[in-house]
């Protein structure tokens, strides 16, 4: 994800964006944007908003057969992602997914009280 010595505690990170054609959209920012993608398999690829080096990962783009509503996925960082999910709880979010491990670390999917979804993610 992004650079670690700029990362604080509960902060906006990662933006991660559902695509249904991975080849197609990095194809499109790309050619859009300049964005560069770390390839994590058939389903992911981070992103890279910069040529220069070396550049942070801001986001990602996930294969999935249609895109979620509500347009792309916040992601913030936690310093404790145990902590993180009491701190949603207690405040009257819902824990939707996980958590979870994936590459690089752990993560869960909240719902604000209004339905918005959100994720946290924590170092490994």
């Amino acid at each position: 994800m992004s650079d670690l010595s700029a990362r604080r505690h509960h902060a906006i990170d990662y933006v991660e964006i559902t695509v249904t054609d991975l080849v197609q959209a990095k194809r499109f920012y790309a050619d859009a944007f300049g964005w560069r993608f770390d390839d994590y398999g058939p389903e992911y690829a981070g992103i890279r908003d910069r040529q220069d080096e070396p550049a942070p990962e801001v986001g990602g783009l996930r294969l999935d057969r249609e895109v979620r509503a509500g347009g792309p996925l916040v992601l913030l960082y936690s310093t404790d992602l145990d902590r993180s999910v009491d701190a949603v709880t207690r405040a009257g979010g819902r824990v939707v997914q996980g958590p979870y491990e994936f590459p690089g670390g752990r993560r869960f999917h909240f719902a604000d009280p209004s339905g918005n979804e959100l994720g946290v993610w924590a170092e490994a």
